[in-house]
């Protein structure tokens, strides 16, 4: 029997002496104890060494595709194919099954052969002639790195993280410019506590402040390009009469520079989604149609990446966001949650209280299967997105129009059957 076992510096092919050892595998390590003990047992039949780091990563990653690479073709045509009748001990079974198809070469694996194998790798120094510890060291540290750059270039998941990355940073930044808005209004409320009442929106906010300072500077400043007509009327009429007190110049200069800060971050944010919207429809192009970007975005963020969120049944999909609330209903013996992050599509939005649940179930499922198609489907179109929606849109107004009918038997009801006319003789 020959054996191929694979090394980070080639392919080693050994001649198996005493094959009768492999039927009480539990005490092979025991031929393995010395050197002189395992050449005994083996003898190395040929070598194939790597030229270079290349050549080795392109037979690690066939390996691990149970594929014959040319190095091991040629190592197959040189020695093993001349012995046809000795058979080959391999120990990938995926790769065993390639050589035999390919080669007519009869190929054993299993638990004896693995631990064969894990019996040669403590002793490989000895058993392999003409190469040193140092190479093999040097070549599996090589190896190990190429593997890693290589696995992490073509990962099927690196445009996931890319989305899970850009959503949470949307949020921390939705975060952060609440906090900004929130100290800005506080600070500058000292000062001209009015404006908030009249500007509500927070950029806008921050426009004034930056466009106008100190408020005495407001009869003297040009709103067109920032307020209408109306509003800045009104802000110039309540800067007259505010009732804030007086602060430095250096207190204004440290306001305006905050609201710089809060205008230069929300320009980011607006290109960050844009970026997050572009990347969404390559990606999953029919679960935003459905659920929308940020909505599909914390999904898939939520279950790590869009092969995972393909994976989860669609309960699972309407519940995801509300872990918390669905564990602390099973606990207290409650009712569970009926949508998660789902309950912020516009879908649901469009229907009212009482049929969220209904179409939350809905969506959930339409979801799912839009989301398979995305991850697993090869040239993947808008046409289910848009055919789910169509049918969702549908359903909403169906149901609302149920439920309104539904409200009107019902108030009949309440209100009785109408009097019968009695006839009076």
């Amino acid at each position: 029997m020959l054996v191929l076992f694979e090394t980070p510096a080639g392919y080693a092919v050994f001649k198996l002496l005493k094959e009768k050892k492999l039927e009480n595998c539990d005490d092979l390590f025991k031929d393995f104890e010395t050197p002189e003990k395992a050449k005994k047992l083996l003898k190395l039949t040929h070598f194939h060494k790597f030229e270079d780091t290349t050549e080795a990563l392109r037979a690690a990653t066939s390996s691990l595709d149970g594929k014959v690479d040319k190095s091991l073709k040629k190592v197959i045509k040189k020695v093993i194919a001349k012995e046809a009748q000795e058979s080959l001990a391999v120990a990938d079974a995926k790769l065993g099954n390639c050589i035999k198809e390919k080669f007519d070469i009869k190929c054993i694996s299993g638990t004896a052969v693995q631990e064969l194998m894990r019996c040669i790798r403590t002793q490989m120094d000895s058993l392999i002639e003409g190469i040193t510890k140092k190479e093999i060291n040097a070549m599996s540290l090589g190896l190990s790195h190429s593997l890693s750059r290589f696995k992490l270039k073509f990962s099927p998941d690196k445009v996931d993280i890319m989305i899970v990355q850009a959503i949470s940073l949307l949020d921390d930044l939705d975060k952060e410019l609440n906090n900004y808005m929130m100290r800005a209004k506080e600070w500058y409320g000292w000062h001209f506590p009015e404006l908030s009442k009249i500007i509500t929106d927070n950029v806008l906010y921050a426009k004034v402040v930056k466009h106008v300072g100190d408020r005495v500077n407001c009869l003297k400043t040009d709103f067109t390009d920032i307020l209408t007509d109306e509003l800045a009327a009104e802000v110039k009429k309540a800067a007259e009469i505010s009732m804030g007190t007086e602060v430095t110049e250096e207190d204004i200069d440290n306001v305006k520079s905050l609201c710089e800060q809060v205008l230069e971050i929300n320009d980011y944010r607006a290109q960050l989604y844009d970026y997050l919207s572009n990347r969404m429809m390559a990606i999953a192009p029919n679960l935003c149609i459905l659920v929308g970007e940020l909505v599909g975005a914390r999904l898939i963020s939520h279950a790590g990446s869009l092969i995972n969120l393909a994976k989860q049944p669609a309960s699972t999909v309407q519940i995801i966001g509300a872990e918390k609330a669905l564990f602390r209903a099973l606990k207290t013996k409650h009712n569970t949650p009926k949508y998660g992050l789902i309950y912020h599509a516009s879908l649901v939005g469009q229907t009212t209280a009482k049929n969220k649940a209904k179409l939350s179930r809905m969506l959930a499922a339409k979801a799912a299967l839009a989301t398979r198609v995305d991850a697993l489907g090869e040239d993947v179109g808008q046409e289910l997105g848009l055919e789910h929606r169509a049918a969702l849109e549908k359903a909403i107004k169906r149901i609302e129009e149920g439920s309104s009918t539904t409200g009107k038997r019902l108030k009949n009801f309440q209100d009785g059957p109408p009097a019968k006319k009695t006839k009076f003789k």
